[in-house]
């Protein structure tokens, strides 16, 4: 454990609709942890990207844009907005061409350094649960405990598609599969901080499990080794 850090850190890791952002705002909640979610903050710096008209080939200025940024994390009700400098925008990053646009944001080197110092920095002193791509090969390799949620293609497909209608976004479900199956190969391919399992990580497939039941497991194993 670092020096002067109060608490644990946490790290759930995974691919696309695998449920991490559900379990992960859950879990914190009832641990009364810092929640942080990483792919919302990719998302964020996409948006911007679009916004601002940034070409993806320049990495200083991605760097720049999105080290300028302030990204925060709100509760409000069950849910938990994603902000960025006093703006909420967290509906304005679920749009499927903003998702589209994040994963090749995520790529690109400046991106990612401006964020993982940004994440550490958020999760320095403990008590924070962060969940992502990479949180425990390479944002927190320390992190004491590590989950990787995964679920069935198709199962994770589904809960995007019922997502999006359920917003009134009109969308084929075989696109929406594709679009998962293109984000996976896109992750786990990807040169920088590709998605791939910790070796120390639990591994926890939630296809056929409720998010109650999925929680509960990890709040176990969290208040086991906080003891």
């Amino acid at each position: 454990m670092k020096s002067g850090k109060k608490g644990l850190t946490i790290a759930i890791d995974g691919p696309s609709g695998a449920g991490k952002s559900t379990v992960g705002r859950s879990l914190a909640k009832l641990l009364g942890y810092t929640y942080i979610d990483t792919g919302a903050m990719y998302r964020t710096v996409a948006l911007k990207v679009k916004e601002k008209g940034i070409e993806l080939e320049d990495d200083f200025a991605l760097y720049q844009m999105a080290s300028s940024l302030n990204i925060t994390f709100i509760p409000i009700g069950e849910e938990v907005h994603t902000f960025c400098d006093g703006e909420d925008v967290s509906e304005a990053i679920r749009l499927p061409e903003i998702s589209r646009l994040a994963s090749e944001v995520s790529k690109r080197k400046g991106v990612r350094e401006a964020l993982v110092r940004m994440q550490r920095e958020m999760a320095k002193e403990g008590r924070a649960l962060l969940e992502g791509r990479d949180i425990g090969t390479v944002v927190f390799p320390e992190a004491e405990v590590k989950f990787y949620l995964v679920a069935e293609p198709e199962e994770r497909a589904k809960r995007r598609f019922l997502e999006l209608i359920g917003k009134g976004v009109q969308i084929d479900f075989q696109k929406t599969l594709e679009e998962v199956m293109e984000r996976d190969h896109n992750d786990m391919h990807r040169a920088l901080s590709p998605l791939r399992r910790a070796e120390d990580s639990i591994l926890i497939d939630s296809t056929h499990r409720s998010v109650e039941e999925v929680v509960e497991e990890m709040l176990k194993i969290v208040e086991k080794k906080e003891k």
